[in-house]
């Protein structure tokens, strides 16, 4: 389950090249035989029919196997347990937002100066969050677990390295940590679902620690 964060290419300040990120995925489907990606691709998208269905709290090893027609055994070698499946299916879901961070139009793509796409990428995410929350919940069995998802480990080297080019104040690893946390799905979900606030207090949160940290928009 861990992918390497690869260098790519990427524009900067006029004249000046700067490392970037490449797309991480859960389970590097791209290496996979041929055969292996349809069953992968076959499974997934028959959690994807149960989820839509039944949501996440009822999707089980047993009934994607059932549903795609499939032994038991087949879904377990895929993905080794159901926390396991339901990180492949966020990583399913994840790809649009890292692409549209990662290669997308300005101010979230890479076109942008670094503070803009900082300020950008926090409210992104927290929609991101929100529209997946419960499939972001009920893969958190393990609370260590979530920091180790090529997913999480993106963001965080994402996030920091645009620190880095902002100059902003601080340790950029740590400022990175400290505002993942702030919009973390759990929280982000405690906060708009269960106290009611507003999605845009969230952002304008997000928008305020960037300052603190330097980062002006």
């Amino acid at each position: 389950m861990t992918a390497p964060l690869l260098p790519s290419a990427g524009p900067s300040d006029p004249g000046e090249a700067r490392p970037g990120l490449t797309l991480a995925t859960a389970d590097e489907p791209e290496t996979l035989r041929a055969d292996a990606a349809r069953n992968r691709a076959l499974l997934l998208d028959a959690a994807l029919g149960l989820l839509a269905r039944c949501g996440a709290a009822d999707l089980t090893m047993e009934s994607v196997a059932a549903a795609a027609g499939v032994g038991k055994g087949t879904v377990f070698r895929r993905f080794k347990d159901r926390t396991g499946l339901l990180i492949a299916l966020l990583d399913h879901r994840e790809a649009m937002l890292q692409a549209a961070f990662l290669s997308g139009p300005p101010p979230l793509g890479p076109d942008a100066p670094a503070a803009q796409r900082l300020h950008a990428f926090g409210p992104a995410l927290i929609h991101h969050e929100r529209d997946h929350h419960e499939l972001i919940l009920a893969s958190r069995t393990d609370p260590l677990r979530g920091y180790h998802t090529p997913a999480q480990r993106l963001r965080h080297s994402h996030v920091a390295l645009l620190l880095r080019q902002a100059g902003a104040e601080g340790e950029p690893d740590l400022l990175a940590h400290t505002l993942l946390g702030s919009i973390d799905a759990p929280l982000v979900h405690h906060l708009t679902c269960e106290r009611g606030m507003a999605g845009e207090r969230l952002e304008q949160g997000w928008h305020d620690l960037l300052s603190r940290y330097g980062v002006a928009r």
